[in-house]
């Protein structure tokens, strides 16, 4: 009798817990899809799996950023692939009452653990993934074996890459045009309408000449207001300057053009023209400008980079319309507005620390002495009174400014690299890489990777050593992916994967 009343009390509960079993199993079949797609690329499988309206979102807690995908952006993420025999999925837990649902999955592969929350619903008779929280956990021992895998090439010289979505990007192209690149289909498209004055100085290139096309980069409102920012090295009567627009894209077209920094005067030399940029969290735009001397032989008796009534030699912060910021550093009667730091010869590469919002950048050398240094208010990084290089001129002695002081770099190489544009790495494929400086450098070809350590920069090595590549840039695609921009007529988009 005491165990009919026991078993009679639990009845209630069993039901009060038990799964309508033919939602579950019709569940546990979208799921599955879901893993059958996410495991080989399959984006028809995936899609399936999950409604048109659905949302996934992480947090990424390094940069203290929270990121989401509409169901369009996420199947972008993905390619086709041959299924790895160490990945694997597990359904954790299905929740159900009426027509919505909750389950939590795990997907195991050789380098992570991934951990989602799934919300579902039953919509005209159908289970949907309308909503996905993640997190991704790197294994301790993750393996690490980066190699390049070209994505596309037929890129003239190309200089700088920002990209539009995952699939899309603008580039430019230092002997050629602006162009929109898709990397799924492999088409190119030129940007209409960029300035003429630039289109005269292509013909009368050189070998080693140093201008062109520089950088281009997306304002930060870009979904809204379509604004980027190009900076190329203009022709006048008198010779050429850096030039700084902003433009409306739209319909592979600039629209709207307005010139909004230049950098004069316009001189005939062709080197060190700068044009790096970025924006950085304060929502000011970055700009370097090189001195365009080849050799110290060239400099006048205050030598440019230390000359704060010349504009060239320079690091600028300006707002995205053109003006100067109120709160940009003093360097005294008579300079140039927009200085932020002095003493450049010829720094290309910014890249902001996610982690802290430093700007750190790249600079060349002459013989050695190409540099990595953090970006600070008013500083004078010493050029060309202080080197860690060495002149083409030994007999060359600057003049030096009574009562200057001067910056030492971060970093400096004994060799000749010829860093360009460099990036933090902040993607999921290489768990130990994470928070990185990641240089390409255009003299070995190489790619560098570096460990920071607040201000310091506490170990470096060199990767593709061997390759011998004009490396241009890298940049991180919306997901992270890693990319590499190499500097040849027949130019590449190079994807750094990891192999494992």
């Amino acid at each position: 009798m005491k165990q009919l009343i026991v078993l009679l009390l639990l009845i209630p509960a069993f039901l009060a817990t038990a799964q309508p079993q033919p939602d579950r199993a019709a569940i546990e079949t979208v799921l599955n899809q879901y893993f059958d797609g996410w495991m080989t690329g399959d984006t028809t499988r995936l899609g399936y799996a999950m409604h048109q309206s659905c949302q996934l979102k992480n947090y990424l807690e390094n940069e203290k950023r929270l990121v989401y995908y509409s169901r369009a952006d996420y199947l972008r993420l993905f390619r086709p692939r041959a299924r790895d025999p160490r990945t694997s999925g597990r359904i954790v837990s299905v929740d159900i009452t009426a027509h919505t649902a909750g389950a939590k999955i795990e997907l195991n592969t050789a380098w992570d653990t991934f951990t989602d929350y799934f919300n579902l619903m039953r919509i005209d008779g159908r289970w949907y993934i309308v909503d996905k929280i993640s997190s991704r956990r790197p294994h301790p021992t993750a393996p690490v074996n980066p190699q390049k895998e070209t994505v596309m090439d037929g890129i003239n010289r190309p200089w700088s890459m920002a990209f539009l979505n995952e699939d899309e990007a603008l580039i430019t192209e230092k002997q050629g045009d602006l162009v929109r690149v898709n990397l799924r289909t492999k088409q190119k498209f030129v940007v209409k309408n960029f300035p003429t004055d630039m289109a005269d100085s292509m013909s009368r290139r050189t070998p080693g000449d140093n201008t062109g096309k520089f950088e281009v980069v997306l304002d930060p409102s870009f979904n809204s207001n379509k604004f980027v920012y190009i900076s190329y090295a203009a022709q006048n009567e008198t010779g050429m300057g850096l030039k700084v627009i902003r433009a409306v894209f739209e319909n592979d077209a600039l629209q709207q053009i307005k010139s909004i920094f230049t950098v004069e005067p316009f001189t005939p030399e062709r080197h060190h023209y700068g044009g790096g940029m970025i924006f950085g969290a304060d929502g000011k735009l970055y700009i370097t400008a090189g001195e365009r001397l080849f050799t110290e032989a060239s400099q006048p008796p205050t030598p440019l980079a230390q000359d704060v009534q010349d504009k060239r030699g320079k690091i600028y912060r300006i707002n995205p319309d053109g003006s100067i910021p109120a709160d940009n550093p003093d360097f005294g009667k008579g300079a140039v507005p927009g200085l932020y730091a002095v003493g450049i010869r010829a720094a290309q590469g910014l890249a902001l620390e996610p982690t802290t919002n430093r700007i750190w950048f790249s600079e060349h050398g002459t013989h050695q002495g190409d540099e990595i240094n953090i970006l600070k208010a008013g500083v004078n990084y010493g050029w060309p009174v202080v080197t860690t290089g060495k002149y083409r001129y030994e007999t060359y002695k600057p003049a030096v400014t009574e009562g200057a002081t001067y910056t030492d770099p971060i970093f400096a190489w004994t060799h000749t690299v010829a860093p360009t544009g460099l990036v933090f790495y902040r993607g999921e494929e290489f768990p130990t890489w994470k928070n990185s400086l990641i240089i390409p450098g255009l003299s070995r070809g190489s790619l560098w990777r570096m460990t920071v350590n607040g201000e310091q920069i506490i170990h470096s090595e060199e990767l593709f050593v061997n390759d011998r590549v004009r490396s241009r840039k890298v940049v991180q695609s919306p997901a992270g992916r890693l990319y590499m921009l190499t500097d040849e007529t027949n130019g590449k988009i190079v994807w750094i994967k990891n192999a494992r």
